[in-house]
């Protein structure tokens, strides 16, 4: 008991003076002090394994050593920490290194932009852009989608209690079903093109497509290298653009440093942050193809694009992808979890639960809705983890991607004790009604 007054006392600056739209403070109710790698330590000192990375903006861990020496030496050398767009030698570094790194062995070429400090920014300037592009103002997107939380992010995002936070009608934008949303027998593509044939279907010809690879906020929905495929297919058959939001699922959470990479297709428009700026500093950008650089010089801008202290980790952060033994790592990594809950499924057939994800972005749904009790029973054992899908239903494994072996195998065990106790727990509850 006195640990609980304690506890909410650590908290009760938040609960008199924040806004109660927080959340995460509510899943994870401990006042955290420091962290590195893939933990966490609160006010107590007491640690916790990361499985949640910063809903992904830290899939290098937390004060990853190499890119906090390199940021310091930065500062105190009095380097610059804000341009807006004026041209400095963070940025320089960054953009040749991207270049060279990234797009060049993978024979890609696109034009980079920075929109602002967040994925929702990418998105909103990759909306505008399509539109300015094409002509035209309707954007298809997909069931489940999250792109944002800006207006026209909102739109083209599927969540319900998401979308009624706007306050206002969203337009401009129309929702297709994604990859096995009308049952693994059915090609949503089939029906889409139904849509764009059929004069009478009330759908004007889109401007562009926007779509996640795998649906991380959507419950972890991931489509097939096949579908992906007709799906870029059919963007060039009808003149659309296709834009892919790799904000979360890019830099290596999928395997690859794109999550494009593993079906070939090259997107038009790409937007990504998160894990772009390496350090978890703010930093977005959208990557579109040359002859797409429509823009007029200020016709898109934000007053935090330039933040050159995300440039100098995010140069660092790309030194992981200098060869191909960080991916190995993540392959590795990816199949001892895919391995864990393959298993946990099949020793637990009454919970229904069916195995989710991609790389190390993975988890289980379950049908019975004990996806949260589990989040609570595993941050009291000192793992943080989320839930995903439009109704909290899947327990979403997200850890860094640097993390140790022996923290994911130990992480892993106390996810796996959380799931069996709270399958006991849901059996009694059950046999009680």
């Amino acid at each position: 008991m006195n640990e609980q007054i304690q506890g909410s006392n650590h908290l009760q600056v938040f609960d008199d003076l924040e806004s109660e739209v927080r959340s995460y403070c509510r899943s994870f109710p401990t006042k955290f002090q420091r962290a590195s790698g893939y933990q966490l330590w609160d006010v107590e000192g007491r640690p916790y394994i990361d499985f949640f990375a910063g809903a992904g903006a830290l899939n290098y861990g937390h004060n990853p050593p190499e890119m906090k020496k390199t940021l310091i030496e930065y500062l105190l050398k009095d380097g610059i920490s804000h341009s807006l767009d004026m041209a400095t030698e963070a940025k320089e570094h960054f953009l040749s290194k991207f270049n060279e790194v990234i797009l060049k062995p993978r024979g890609l070429n696109y034009k980079v932009m920075f929109p602002g400090p967040t994925g929702t920014n990418a998105v909103e300037s990759a909306l505008k852009l399509a539109r300015k592009v094409t002509g035209r103002q309707t954007v298809m997107s997909f069931t489940n989608a999250f792109h944002g939380m800006t207006l026209g992010s909102l739109a083209v995002t599927g969540n319900k209690f998401k979308r009624r936070g706007a306050g206002v009608p969203l337009n401009h934008a129309v929702s297709m079903p994604y990859d096995g949303y009308m049952g693994n027998e059915v090609n949503t593509l089939d029906y889409i093109e139904s849509f764009l044939n059929d004069s009478g279907s009330g759908i004007s010809l889109p401007a562009a497509v926007i779509v996640e690879t795998l649906q991380g906020e959507g419950g972890i929905n991931v489509a097939s290298n096949e579908w992906l495929i007709g799906l870029a297919d059919l963007c060039k058959r009808y003149d659309m653009l296709l834009i892919v939001d790799d904000v979360q699922m890019g830099c290596g959470r999928t395997g690859h440093f794109f999550s494009f990479e593993r079906c070939g297709i090259v997107p038009d428009i790409v937007c990504m942050s998160k894990s772009i700026g390496g350090y978890g500093l703010p930093m977005a950008i959208t990557l579109m193809k040359p002859e797409l650089d429509l823009w007029e010089p200020g016709e898109h801008n934000g007053t935090f694009r330039g933040n050159n202290l995300a440039f100098i980790t995010a140069a660092g952060a790309l030194d992981y992808w200098k060869n191909s033994q960080f991916q190995l790592e993540i392959e590795a990594n990816a199949e001892l979890i895919r391995s864990v809950l393959a298993g946990i499924v099949l020793s637990l057939p009454d919970l229904n639960g069916e195995l989710r994800g991609l790389g190390m972005m993975q988890g289980i749904a379950f049908q019975s809705g004990i996806a949260e009790r589990i989040s609570a029973i595993a941050f009291e054992r000192g793992l943080i983890l989320e839930t995903s899908g439009t109704d909290s239903e899947v327990i979403k494994i997200m850890p860094p991607l640097t993390i140790q072996r022996a923290g994911l195998e130990l992480g892993l065990r106390i996810l796996t004790g959380c799931i069996y106790d709270a399958a006991v727990e849901n059996k009694s509850f059950a046999e009680a009604k």
